[in-house]
């Protein structure tokens, strides 16, 4: 049975489920702890286990869906979702509850999937367009997910919420069966020579541009994410509650720079977007120490130019994420996953310097500091992947401009 290629709400609804279960069920981690009788440590591996077999899973399911196709893929993740859901829900012990937890994290895979799915199905230019409008569900469903977990977690029970999650997982299943047609029509004939493909993908400059780009963009993030609640109290002595809202900021400047992406991305080239990105994300750092340096710090021009961040990053990572899967369209999903690696490791080594670095006396500067440092060198890496596009466009032959200018306007 020939099924249709997906509509865009299939695809931005498995994009938002995807990220969901990351953080809806922490205001109930207490809870959790005390109904298994263990602590607040060993229930928050329920987070960092998550991240690391989600880490591992989006490496191994990218390339997969390019030897068996998408749509056994994201079936098969969501199915394991579902019954690692359903584990949660059930389980006796602490442990029990974990195994399943990690269950639960093969739903992360769906993302970069999905996005090799929206390569497969329009042209390069409408990717990042495409990407950009998944990216604003993308990030606010995370925002949304953990006020809805702890209202059901007060009402219900913390068990309800991940019963929830299994009802989504279903459902999303059923809506995927029938309206995710196969999407990748040139598939590799064996996972070793879709393997032996891959260094011919390594040796590409503009992959590794659009890469260091995207490491960079979201290390800048996650460097604030570890160092402005240090700054925040060190300096500002803020309570937990109005740090949580000022942490909130860059989230919607990464929804208004995804809206922009989504409206301009079809119309300017992808290396541009990724450098008026970089520029705009460059600005908070600058403009941040700049204020400071002149004598007016406070709470607000701490965290107000951290928006530019998120601005900048959604201007950036749909463009970076479209060239990136463009670099080899045959190898879009093991780039896909790849490019989900290389975020979270970017993302990961930046919080880890940043922890190391700060100390009370500099978390301020230093903090800036680091997210400059940051944001320029994925200024670089965007004007290199300009000098790489253009150097691989002069050296294809002038006879395949025509087919090609077709296939992107798909």
């Amino acid at each position: 049975m020939m099924r249709p290629a997906p509509r865009f709400s299939t695809i931005t609804l498995l994009c938002a489920l995807s990220v969901v279960p990351l953080n809806v069920f922490v205001p109930s981690l207490a809870n959790i702890a005390q109904d298994f009788h263990t602590s607040y440590a060993v229930v928050s591996l329920s987070l960092a286990g998550y991240a690391i077999v989600a880490v591992a899973v989006e490496m191994i399911m990218g390339p997969l869906s390019d030897r068996f196709g998408r749509r056994p893929i994201i079936l098969a993740n969501l199915a394991l979702f579902t019954a690692g859901s359903i584990g949660c829900a059930l389980a006796s012990d602490i442990w029990t509850f974990l195994v399943a937890r990690m269950l639960q994290a093969t739903i992360t895979s769906c993302y970069p999937v999905a996005m090799a799915v929206i390569r497969d199905t329009v042209g390069r230019e409408r990717t990042a367009s495409r990407i950009g409008y998944t990216a604003m569900i993308w990030a606010i469903a995370p925002m949304l997910a953990p006020a809805f977990g702890g209202s059901v977690d007060q009402a219900l029970g913390w068990r309800t919420i991940f019963w929830c999650l299994a009802l989504a997982g279903a459902a999303m299943f059923t809506l995927c069966w029938f309206d995710l047609g196969e999407t990748n029509k040139a598939r590799a004939g064996s996972i070793a020579q879709q393997f032996r493909a891959y260094p011919a993908l390594f040796r590409m400059p503009r992959f590794w541009a659009y890469g260091l780009c995207m490491s960079f963009s979201v290390g800048a993030f996650y460097a604030f994410l570890a160092g402005a609640p240090l700054a925040a109290t060190s300096a500002f002595d803020l309570e937990p509650g109005v740090l949580g809202f000022f942490m909130g900021v860059t989230t919607l400047g990464y929804i208004f720079g995804s809206f922009l992406s989504g409206r301009y991305a079809g119309r300017v080239p992808l290396t541009n977007m990724m450098i008026v990105g970089r520029i705009v994300a460059c600005a908070c750092p600058i403009f941040g120490l700049t204020l400071f340096l002149i004598g007016f710090g406070s709470a607000l021009t701490l965290f107000g130019p951290f928006i530019l961040i998120g601005v900048g990053n959604g201007l950036t990572m749909p463009s970076a994420n479209a060239g990136m899967l463009s670099v080899r369209p045959d190898l879009a999903g093991s780039a896909a996953g790849l490019a989900g690696a290389m975020t979270v490791g970017g993302g990961a080594v930046l919080s880890s310097i940043t922890g190391a670095v700060l100390t009370q006396n500099n978390a301020t500067y230093g903090l800036f500091t680091i997210v400059l440092l940051s944001t320029a060198t994925g200024l670089l890496a965007a004007s290199l992947a300009a000098v790489a596009e253009k150097r691989d466009l002069a050296r294809a032959p002038a006879t395949s401009a025509p087919a090609a200018s077709q296939v992107e306007g798909g």
